[in-house]
């Protein structure tokens, strides 16, 4: 009876043992010949070429052309048929009387953008390490169903950044399910994507439910890497708890920290699904971001204006550089350390 049963499972495999191995065997007449051809040494190539094209391609090409174009003006798409202007969006975008005055800036749309960006930024990274540092002590903690609650902080990761603002949306709209419930109990309802300080306040909130997840995974998993023996030894001392903290826990996971916030600000320079779909940068340009400002300027204006779309995207490309150029040395920070 043991060898009817083992007999099918081996039929199976032999089945599906043929086709592969005649699959291997196309496969590594090609590749054994190019390895006669170009050597063993040089066959790591052959592997990276297909990503190299692929990054050239997709990336590297996309980013020339983008320059070219914010050099060039006219509202024609095809390079060949722009003409060469300089700097001239780059002074255009810079003509301003005060930088911290959008009023008094010549493209007041881009640097209103810059001023909504960079509000934006410093409410959501500090939000976001905040409550993410808060939520990884506390799910590090010896408490009930800590896997699951885990899993349900990092749940809204998962999601697609225009399903949340959708379902957020359906939530906070005039007649939407927030009001509902305000209205039930004699309350007047709230228009919270129209009024411009309850429309910011939602885009940040809703931009930290939904990325909080993945950073707290980061400072979770240092959490974790902090020796048990220094809390032991604090606990046999006596050590209050906000001291264990401040002197232990906080320390070893400024590393952690670093990667975090130069994370959360790579994020929120370059937010834009959220904020599209929530309020469209409204109302009027109070949640306008400058990745949305690019947008419009080449796409979404009855006036097409791709040079300057590009000069601003360069300008933003610039900062982000700088940016990972943070996170880098913060990493290698983290690995010398």
């Amino acid at each position: 009876m043991a060898s009817a049963d083992t007999a099918a499972p081996r039929g199976a495999a032999r089945l599906f043992a043929a086709p592969l191995s005649l699959l291997m065997r196309l496969v590594d007449w090609p590749m054994s010949a190019l390895q006669r051809l170009i050597g063993e040494r040089r066959m790591a190539y052959a592997f990276l070429l297909p990503n190299i094209a692929f990054f050239g391609l997709f990336v590297f090409l996309p980013l020339i052309i983008n320059v070219v174009f914010s050099v060039t003006g006219g509202a024609e798409l095809f390079p060949s048929q722009r003409p060469f202007v300089g700097g001239q969006q780059y002074s255009y975008l810079f003509d301003c009387g005060s930088f911290l005055d959008p009023n008094s800036c010549r493209e007041d749309h881009f640097w209103r953008g810059v001023s909504n960006t960079a509000r934006f930024t410093v409410f959501q990274v500090t939000a976001m390490v905040l409550f993410s540092l808060v939520t990884a002590v506390v799910l590090n903690m010896k408490i009930r169903a800590r896997g699951f609650f885990r899993a349900v902080y990092f749940f809204p990761v998962l999601l697609s950044p225009v399903v949340v603002a959708l379902t957020w949306k359906w939530i906070l709209q005039r007649d939407g399910l927030l009001n509902a419930g305000i209205t039930s109990l004699g309350g007047e309802r709230i228009l919270f994507l129209v009024d411009p300080s309850w429309a910011m306040f939602w885009i940040v909130f809703v931009s930290v439910w939904a990325h909080m997840g993945f950073y707290t995974l980061i400072l979770l998993a240092g959490l974790q890497a902090i020796p048990a023996d220094l809390y032991e030894a604090a606990e046999m001392d006596a050590t209050p708890r906000w001291r264990v903290f401040w002197r232990i826990t906080l320390p070893l996971l400024w590393p952690n920290m670093i990667v975090v916030i130069v994370l959360a600000l790579i994020k929120g320079v370059q937010t834009f699904d959220e904020v599209f779909v929530l309020t469209g940068g409204g109302p009027g340009t109070a949640t306008l971001m400058v990745v949305h400002y690019i947008y419009e300027t080449a796409f979404s204006n009855q006036v097409q204006n791709f040079g300057l779309a590009a000069a601003a995207s360069v300008v933003l490309g610039i900062v982000l550089f700088a940016l990972t150029l943070a996170q880098l040395a913060a990493s290698n920070r983290k690995g010398a350390a």
